[in-house]
C-alpha cells in the first residue's frame, strides 16, 4: 500500500500538537457522494463543468422546478455560496446546462458536421441526435425550448450559433438557396421542437400546459358526446412515438426536397 501524501493541513495539525488522523479515518468526499452522504465541503473539488453536470443529474432525478442553488450545493456536499465562485447564479447555471446539452451532440458519433452522405442523411442523423439528448434528459429538455438563446432570433432546439451555421452551410453546399436553407431550418426546428416536447412530456417533463398529456393513470373524462374517441380510446393511448418521429421526419425531408427543387 502506498503511503499517504503529507499535506499542509497535516503540518498545521502537527505543529499544534494534534495527532494526524490515519488515512482510513479521513472522509472520502467522492465515496460519500456515491453513498448519497454529504461530504465535507473542504474536501470537495469543484469546477464549472462538475457543477453543470451535477445540475443536469439533479434535474434528471428531481425535476427542474426543484432545482435551487442550495439543494444543488447539498448534492455536491458544499454550501450554496461555494457554487457562486464558478456560476454567478441560477440563471447562468441554466444557460450552461442548455449549452452543455446542445454541444454534447458534437460527441455523438452518428451526428455529422457536414452532409458527406447527402443532405437527407445529414438531417436524419442530426434529428436523431437531438432526440437522443431529449430522451436521455427528458426533464432537462424543456429548458432548451425556453431558455433565451445567444441570438434571440434562433429557434430551439438548435439554439447554438455553431449548430445553426453547420445546418445552413450543409444545406447550401447541397444545392439549397439561402432562402430555401432558412425555410428548411425553420421547418426542421419546428418539427423537432413540437414532436420532442410532446414526447418528453410523456416521460414526466414539466412543460407547462403539456403536462395534461395522459400518463396512463385512470381518468373519468366524459366521452358520451364523443363516441368515436370513446371507441378508439385504446388505440389513441398507444405509444407510437418512434414510428411517428420517423414518418414525420420523412415527410419533412420530402417537403424540403420540393423547396430545393423550386430554387
Amino acid at each position: 500500500m502506498a503511503g499517504r501524501r503529507w499535506s499542509a493541513d497535516d503540518s498545521l495539525l502537527a505543529t499544534r500538537g494534534h495527532p494526524v488522523p490515519p488515512t482510513d479515518q479521513v472522509p472520502d468526499a467522492d465515496a460519500a457522494l456515491v453513498d448519497g452522504e454529504a461530504p465535507p465541503s473542504a474536501r470537495v473539488r469543484l469546477d464549472r463543468d462538475r457543477i453543470v453536470a451535477a445540475a443536469i443529474d439533479f434535474i434528471d432525478a428531481e425535476g427542474l422546478p426543484n432545482l435551487t442553488m442550495r439543494r444543488l450545493g447539498e448534492r455536491l456536499g458544499v454550501e450554496a455560496m461555494a457554487l457562486y465562485r464558478y456560476v454567478p447564479g441560477k440563471e447562468d447555471l441554466l444557460d450552461a446546462v442548455v449549452e452543455s446539452l446542445v454541444m454534447s451532440m458534437a460527441d455523438d458519433e452518428d451526428v455529422l458536421s457536414e452532409p458527406s452522405g447527402g443532405w437527407q442523411d445529414f438531417l436524419q442523423r442530426l434529428a436523431h441526435g437531438v432526440r437522443r439528448v431529449a430522451l436521455q434528459h427528458p426533464k432537462v429538455f424543456p429548458l432548451i425550448a425556453s431558455r433565451p438563446p445567444e441570438a434571440p432570433w434562433l429557434r430551439p432546439p438548435l439554439r447554438s450559433i455553431d449548430w445553426v451555421e453547420l445546418f445552413l452551410d450543409g444545406l447550401i453546399s447541397e444545392g439549397f438557396s439561402d432562402d430555401a436553407a432558412v425555410a428548411g431550418y425553420r421547418a426542421f426546428s419546428s418539427f423537432l421542437l413540437g414532436h420532442l416536447l410532446l414526447e418528453v412530456a410523456s416521460h414526466g417533463a414539466d412543460v407547462g400546459p403539456l403536462d395534461v398529456i395522459d400518463d396512463g393513470s385512470p381518468n373519468y373524462a366524459d366521452l358520451s358526446e364523443a363516441p368515436t374517441v370513446k371507441r378508439l380510446r385504446a388505440a389513441l393511448s398507444e405509444d407510437h412515438a418512434a414510428v411517428e418521429f420517423e414518418e414525420a421526419l420523412e415527410n419533412l425531408l420530402e417537403r424540403m426536397a420540393l423547396l430545393r427543387g423550386g430554387n
